[in-house]
């Protein structure tokens, strides 16, 4: 086996090291909160799998094997399976940061009226791209989800930590994803995509992390507030 063929792994290992080592601060004890970030995980990992495994068998998108171990399940590599876990652990560690570091920066009504943009122009997007089949659904779900958050009114507390995670979560997002879009680890047919890309990664990634991010923090909240365990 070559090195190179680690490289998806290595990624993944450098994205969920730092927050899995501060898991312990004193002031996050994100482990305290594991009992409902793991179910959250799980949930949305199904989701999202079930699209992944769709879309690669009808070729959408495709692993370059050069940049992957080998090991795999339902036509995807292994590593594509931990990014579902490794992705959403890191990224709800940042959100947990922001809400013990920055209790009182909140901005519901403005961060409300981003989300109806937003809502807006991801189904515009759908609707005139339905061509381009990973545009088309990622967009649409992104708006139906988005809509879904924002019409039940119970996640508007937690929209300015949210979009702040986001966007602090864009920075080891273009790395590790700029890496594997741009080796290519993860090759996009061009038919199923703008072909718009930032950093060699298509714009439809930055709406699929954005709605990754949005259903396991919903979800998450979801329990924490439920107490049902």
């Amino acid at each position: 086996m070559q090195a190179a063929q680690f490289t998806y792994a290595a990624l993944l290992l450098g994205t969920i090291a730092i927050p899995l080592a501060l898991s312990f601060d004193r002031k996050v004890h994100f482990y305290t909160h594991w009992k409902y970030l793991f179910p959250a995980i799980l949930v949305s990992a199904a989701v999202f799998l079930m699209w992944d495994v769709h879309f690669t068998d009808a070729g959408i998108w495709s692993f370059n094997p050069d940049y992957v171990t080998g090991y795999g399940y339902l036509g995807l590599p292994v590593e594509e399976w931990l990014f579902f876990l490794c992705i959403p652990y890191a990224s709800l560690f940042i959100y947990e940061v922001m809400k013990a570091y920055l209790p009182r920066l909140e901005m519901p009504n403005l961060m409300l009226a981003l989300s109806l943009f937003i809502i807006a122009g991801s189904a515009a997007i759908s609707y005139f791209h339905r061509a381009q089949l990973y545009t088309f659904f990622n967009f649409l779900f992104l708006a139906i989800y988005l809509g879904y958050t924002i019409f039940r009114n119970r996640f508007k507390a937690h929209l300015t930590k949210f979009y702040l995670c986001f966007l602090i979560g864009l920075l080891p997002f273009l790395i590790v994803n700029g890496i594997l879009t741009g080796l290519p680890v993860v090759e996009y047919h061009p038919e199923h995509i703008l072909g718009l890309r930032i950093f060699h990664i298509p714009v439809e990634d930055f709406g699929y992390f954005f709605l990754l991010l949005l259903m396991n923090t919903t979800i998450y909240e979801t329990l924490k507030e439920g107490k049902y365990y």
